[in-house]
């Protein structure tokens, strides 16, 4: 009975440890596609003048996709990929110093995932930033930079596609370009958030096996 109960509670650890590897280098592989995301909304339509003459929006600028889906996601998922692999100082970690590095690294990829999400939500919902007429908006005829999409109380830019072409003036395509990449980064963040959710999960799984074996 003990020794079925141990070969039990390895096979668990050793999928365990399976699980986190995978997790940890699909966690990273979400965090450079977040990264892309964020370095082509920096450039509309892949022209560097709009960033040089600082007409990109400032959802864009804040670059959660960078430090937020990115860079932080990204060492929350070496950390779980050096704990799945047990490499280096993880090789002979106890348990409770284990569950510790998880939780922190879990935490770290949540917060920068929900940032992210949270943004590229916002974003969304905002609209792009690009030059319009102003006169649809007053009796003046006049061109500015800003977010035409924030002030359609009445019409939804994201389901009317007709808007799409015909409010934003430069740079062309503005919004194809601002709803595809932010609406990656949403999907990506979300995705981020729910394989933390499995990472935790499967953190406790090994606690409970790691102590099961003392």
């Amino acid at each position: 009975m003990i020794c079925s109960r141990t070969l039990s509670s390895a096979r668990v650890m050793a999928c365990s440890r399976t699980c986190s590897q995978i997790l940890g280098l699909t966690l990273g592989t979400t965090a450079l596609f977040a990264a892309g995301a964020n370095m082509a909304l920096l450039f509309p339509n892949w022209d560097v003048t709009y960033l040089l003459r600082g007409l990109v929006g400032r959802h864009a600028m804040l670059g959660s996709g960078f430090w937020g889906g990115g860079l932080m996601v990204l060492t929350a998922a070496i950390l779980i990929s050096l704990m799945g692999w047990r490499y280096g100082c993880f090789s002979k970690s106890r348990p409770c110093r284990s569950m510790l590095t998880s939780l922190l690294s879990s935490g770290l990829a949540l917060f920068g995932a929900l940032i992210c999400f949270i943004t590229s939500g916002v974003a969304l919902k905002d609209g792009p930033f690009c030059m319009f007429d102003v006169s649809s908006f007053n009796q003046t005829q006049a061109w500015k930079y800003g977010y035409p999409f924030k002030d359609l109380h009445n019409r939804n830019y994201l389901h009317d596609h007709l808007l799409w072409n015909s409010v934003c003036l430069e740079p062309s395509k503005a919004v194809v370009w601002h709803v595809s990449f932010f609406s990656v980064l949403l999907c990506l963040s979300f995705l981020q958030i729910l394989l933390v959710v499995v990472h935790f999960i499967n953190s406790f799984l090994g606690l409970f096996c790691s102590l099961c074996e003392e």
